[in-house]
């Protein structure tokens, strides 16, 4: 049977643009399934999950929304509503995949039904704001934003063109079949630019005993991604060697994962390793970006739309009490290690942030604030060095051997 793609639209707005779409995909030998999202116009065709049912499941009443014809009430009925229709149509086997389209208002209602899927479904939506900030849209899910150039109003020789484009994108995901790989227990690594050979090396070792390594980039949103599978149960154990996110946290940076970061390894108890990594740093966009208050700092172009700033002995004592108060909730067993050398590329000898001093106050921070139970590791290396990762990751294997999940069918 061929899959159904779920096309979510303001059927009053987008009817246009939506019916191009279907027309593409039904030609293409796939099913669609309308879901319509507009509220205050008319329909320009029906659609197999109405705006009245949508309206529902938002916990609303579609003759009220026209009546009052209040716009913010109707944005915040329908964007509840569609991930409820979505999730609902999906754990039904009804739709395969979700493609949508939209101004900001659009990409609102249509991300929110797509972040509902689970990891893997194809999400693809047609988007004016796709060349901005994405983040409050995309959230922690696998959605594709396809930038609409022109704006989502009728067909044209551009939209027709990214339409078709979009269409097409979503009957190849809908359609592919990914190859069959062995499941194997799982251990979640948070990575940076600046602790990479750390990262890269241990997940060698991991992976040769028998381990599956999903890495997560430390961006903000990759640090939530991953309390989210930890918290969902996915993950045996973290390597959670780049904590950088907290320090953009504390200081206004661009990679923030918000202050529940550390969270979840400690509350559902997997066995975790945490090193301070990428804490002498703290993310912005470029130069122009970095806030008038920090123009005097050390500042590092790491590429054109990064600048990276080092934070100072006294950030550095406040993360280190805020790392050892997340390490502090842990419920199973966690082991804090501290790389003597420095915490990055840049935090080396030699390199713009070595500044032993700064390093002096996080680490001591660390210690004086933890629990007296979790065991500290001082590694007289750098974090990149391959015996801070070898020996971090045999930390790590240990603590998993004590847990009797040693060895999952490695060698």
């Amino acid at each position: 049977m061929e899959p159904t793609v779920g096309i979510i639209a303001a059927l009053d707005t987008k009817g246009e643009e939506a019916k191009f779409v279907r027309d593409y995909l039904r030609g293409q030998g796939l099913r669609t399934l309308l879901i319509d999202v507009g509220v205050l116009g008319e329909p320009a065709m029906p659609a197999e999950v109405t705006r009245a049912e949508v309206a529902a499941a938002g916990g609303d009443d579609l003759a009220e929304l026209l009546r009052t014809r209040d716009k913010a009430r109707a944005m915040d009925a329908m964007t509840k509503g569609a991930a409820v229709v979505a999730a609902r149509l999906y754990s039904q086997g009804r739709v395969t995949g979700l493609i949508g389209m939209g101004g900001s208002a659009g990409t609102a209602i249509a991300t929110s039904a797509m972040r509902a899927l689970p990891v893997g479904v194809p999400k693809l939506v047609v988007s004016t704001v796709a060349a901005g900030e994405t983040r409050p849209y995309v959230g922690t899910k696998d959605i594709a934003m396809l930038y609409s150039v022109v704006d989502v109003a009728g067909i044209n020789r551009i939209s027709g063109r990214i339409l078709t484009n979009a269409a097409a994108a979503m009957a190849g995901m809908v359609r592919a079949e990914p190859p069959r790989i062995a499941e194997r227990p799982l251990i979640a690594a948070s990575m940076f630019g600046n602790t990479t050979p750390c990262v890269d090396r241990a997940r060698q070792i991991f992976e040769a005993a028998g381990y599956e390594v999903l890495v997560f980039h430390a961006t903000g949103t990759g640090g939530e991604t991953m309390e989210g599978l930890i918290a969902d149960g996915y993950v045996s154990a973290v390597f959670d060697v780049t904590t950088t996110e907290w320090a953009d946290e504390l200081c206004g940076g661009v990679f923030s994962a918000g202050p529940r970061r550390l969270e979840a390894a400690a509350r559902v108890g997997v066995p975790q390793v945490i090193a301070p990594g990428c804490l002498d740093m703290v993310n912005f966009g470029g130069a122009e970006t970095v806030p008038a208050k920090y123009r005097d700092r050390n500042l590092y172009r790491w590429n054109p739309n990064v600048t990276l700033m080092r934070t100072t002995p006294e950030e550095n004592r406040e993360l280190g009490r805020i790392i050892a108060e997340k390490a502090n909730l842990s419920s199973g067993p966690v082991t804090v290690l501290i790389p003597l050398g420095g915490v990055s590329q840049l935090d080396s000898e030699g390199n713009p942030y070595w500044w032993p001093e700064a390093d002096a106050a996080l680490f001591a921070a660390l210690e004086q604030n933890l629990r007296k139970d979790i065991p500290v590791v001082k590694i007289d290396h750098n974090i990149n060095d391959s015996e801070f990762a070898e020996q971090a990751a045999a930390i790590l294997l240990e603590m998993l051997r004590v847990r009797g999940a040693a060895n999952p069918g490695g060698e």
